[in-house]
């Protein structure tokens, strides 16, 4: 299992604390970018963000809830992630916004949300990187993992091994110590406020073990 680090609620200075934290036994640094359109919430710009993570050492793991895609596409791009990340619901050709990440030379993630089945995004499976299964509703830090969102990555894990495809399953909200056990079929766990409202290395050592 796979720790990327969300920082929406890490402490100040935001740079400092990003560059301590990607020193650390996480795998990726990630990236919530909301324009406060798509959801309600909304960060910072690209230049922000740029700033923020430049002395990361950890490969940077980019979730878009954004409505206009491919402009945040073309900004984030920039930061050469392992992943760029697009919600299902933001976008009306699919394929289009896959393949233009992939003509980017980066992985493609697709996300969905809570109350978006599986069988919408079948069509895509063969041709993604990445599955995040949002375990809350996207746009802010800090809620309840929905459990239900474990049928999905079991759903997803099984149409995996049976289709062969390669695709990673990610899990992104509510993931502590404890729901992160019911996520054993998932590849790569999104946690941010856990790590981040305590001592960081105390934190993601509970995750890991």
């Amino acid at each position: 299992m796979k720790i990327a680090a969300s920082f929406l609620d890490i402490k100040e200075p935001k740079n400092l604390e990003v560059t301590k934290l990607s020193k650390l036994d996480i795998d990726y640094i990630h990236l919530d970018v909301m324009d406060g359109i798509f959801v309600q919430n909304k960060t910072y710009n690209y230049e922000d963000f740029y700033n923020i993570v430049k002395d990361a050492t950890k490969p940077y793991d980019v979730h878009l809830m954004v409505s206009d895609v491919k402009k945040y596409i073309d900004d984030f791009s920039k930061l050469n992630p392992k992943f760029i990340t697009f919600h299902y619901e933001a976008v009306s050709d699919v394929n289009g916004i896959i393949n233009y990440i992939h003509s980017l030379g980066l992985k493609a993630g697709i996300s969905i949300k809570p109350n978006t089945d599986v069988v919408d995004i079948i069509d895509y499976l063969k041709n993604i990187d990445l599955v995040l299964v949002m375990s809350v509703e996207p746009g802010k830090g800090g809620q309840t993992f929905i459990e239900n969102s474990v049928i999905k990555i079991d759903e997803l894990y099984k149409i995996r091994e049976e289709k062969n495809y390669k695709f990673l399953i990610e899990v992104d909200g509510g993931i502590n110590n404890e729901t992160i056990k019911k996520c054993k079929n998932a590849d790569i766990c999104v946690v941010g406020s856990y790590i981040t409202k305590q001592d960081y290395e105390y934190a993601i050592d509970k995750l890991k073990n």
